[in-house]
This record gives structure tokens, C-alpha cells and sequence, in this order.
């Protein structure tokens, strides 16, 4: 009776640990990872009207947006432009700087001016040294410096890929040297569209820098001729299972829509409006 009791007691203990402790490691939903849009995705736009289009980008359901060194005319006031975003609902999920603004005479107030907007992860976007083999060495230096200056302000710099980057380097490719020779809390922001123009995997490079694809541009970059849509969700690619090895291998916090080119008869901002509302439905499956 005693070994009875205690094994039905055990069958207890263990159902009511289930009930507690499985949500702890359950999969998290898709709807938990929040979308930013890249504001160069409409920089025509904000270059005419600047609280009109982030109005309009906040109508569209957005958490928040990428900078990319408009700020019309907060330009002189990142706190206000903070304030105002928070009106709108919005936080600015991260940047794109150019690396002359992390010279050292301006890393210092480059870095504050972003702090005070709220931006904690800077991105360098583009720098053909990147896939110069003559040059990438350093230029890798100079970004593992910049990074670990930027970790004293509680900040972090990461770099941004295009399609050249995954050229032939050192056995690998260029993307792969800079990852390798960065430190493991350096961000790499994967840009799923020019990944996919070059003939790569989205998921394999995420899952082979597991953790550091904190931010995702999520786009469709076509080739000359191909008779693919720019907008997302209209293609059949498969993004919830890449959403999905994001969360589980990427340690991804943000999605971010980037809308490079735009269907005949779409303005920019109906682009990213088109793309936002398939992205929504993708993630809400």
C-alpha cells in the first residue's frame, strides 16, 4: 500500500510539474517578435513630410523604425524625435550609420545622439571594403574596435549584408570571415533578400552564427528579368519556417521590412503597406 501510494503520489507531482514548467519551453509564437520598416523603404517620402509618413508607417500597425540618417527636422533634437515617436506608438528598433560617423572625432557623439533616440544596436550597412580581400582584414579591426567602444555606452555596432559579401574569400566567403573574426556579441543583421540573390541559405547562416542575427531585414530582392514580386508574402516563400529558425537559432528580437523596389502602380508607402499587412497574416498562422 505504502509503494502504491507512493507512486500514485509521484504521477501527481510529475503531471503538476508538467502543467507548470512545459510553458517555460514552449515554442513562442511567431506574434512575439515585433516588425520595424527600414525608413529608406520610403525616403522620398520622408524626405516631403517626415511626421506624415511616420504617421502613416504607424497606421500600418508598425513597433517601430530603422533609421537611416533622416531625421527631418529632429535632426538636432533626438529627444524630441524619441518623444515623438512614442506618440506614435513607435521606438526606433536600430540604425544604419555610414562608417564615417564612427571616425573618432565623431564616434562619441554619434553614439550619444543615437543613445538619446533610443537605439541600442547601430548597423554599418554597406563599406566595399567588405569584400575587398586587400582590405577586409582591417576593416574587420576597425569594426571590433568601434564595437567594443560602443559596449561602454551600453550600445552595440553589427554589420549589415548585401550580395557581395558572400563572394569567395579564405576558403569561405567574406560574410563568413567578418563573423569569424568578430566576437560573438557582435550583431550581424541578415538581410534575407540579398542572402537569397546571391545563392545562399537564409536559415543555414543563421543557424551557423547562432545568437547574433538579432535583426532580420525581411525582404525580396528579384533579378533582372525574373517575373518574382517585391512584396512580401506574394512569392511562396517559405518565411515562417526561416521566422521560425530565427527565433529558435538566431536570437532575433526584430523583423525588419525592407521594401527596395515597388510594384507599377504602387507608391512606396502602398509597398510597405502590401508587405506589412502579408507579413502580419504570415505571423498570425
Amino acid at each position: 500500500m505504502f509503494v502504491e501510494n507512493t507512486n500514485r503520489l509521484k504521477q501527481v507531482m510529475l503531471f503538476i510539474a508538467l502543467i507548470f514548467i512545459s510553458p517555460l519551453y514552449a515554442q513562442p509564437s511567431l506574434q512575439s517578435l515585433p516588425v520595424s520598416v527600414q525608413l529608406w523603404s520610403v525616403k522620398d517620402e520622408l524626405a516631403r513630410d517626415f511626421d506624415g509618413t511616420l504617421q502613416a508607417l504607424a497606421n500600418m500597425g508598425f513597433d517601430g523604425v530603422e533609421f537611416a540618417g533622416n531625421f527631418g527636422s529632429y535632426a538636432n533634437d533626438p529627444s524630441k524625435l524619441k518623444q515623438r515617436l512614442a506618440e506614435l506608438g513607435l521606438v526606433a528598433s536600430s540604425a544604419h550609420i555610414g562608417f564615417d560617423a564612427l571616425a573618432e572625432g565623431k564616434l562619441a557623439s554619434t553614439l550619444l545622439f543615437y543613445k538619446t533616440l533610443g537605439v541600442s544596436t547601430l548597423f554599418i550597412p554597406w563599406d566595399e571594403r567588405a569584400w575587398d580581400k586587400n582590405q577586409v582584414q582591417a576593416f574587420v579591426k576597425r569594426l571590433n574596435q568601434v564595437h567594443q567602444i560602443a559596449k561602454r555606452y551600453d550600445m552595440k555596432i553589427g554589420f549589415h549584408n548585401h550580395e557581395k559579401e558572400f563572394n569567395p574569400y579564405a576558403n569561405s566567403t567574406f560574410w563568413d570571415y567578418i563573423a569569424t573574426n568578430t566576437p560573438s556579441d557582435f550583431p550581424l543583421q541578415l538581410d534575407v533578400g540579398w542572402v537569397i540573390y546571391a545563392g545562399k541559405s537564409p536559415s543555414d547562416y543563421v543557424k551557423r552564427y547562432a545568437g547574433r542575427t538579432v535583426s532580420t531585414h525581411i525582404k525580396i530582392r528579384t533579378h533582372q528579368g525574373d517575373d518574382k514580386s517585391p512584396i512580401i508574402g506574394e512569392n511562396h516563400y517559405p518565411w515562417k519556417a526561416l521566422i521560425q529558425t530565427m527565433q529558435q537559432h538566431g536570437g532575433t528580437q526584430w523583423l525588419v521590412i525592407e521594401q527596395e523596389e515597388y510594384p507599377s502602380g504602387l507608391t512606396p508607402l502602398e509597398s510597405v503597406a502590401r508587405s506589412k499587412a502579408n507579413l502580419d497574416k504570415i505571423l498570425s498562422e
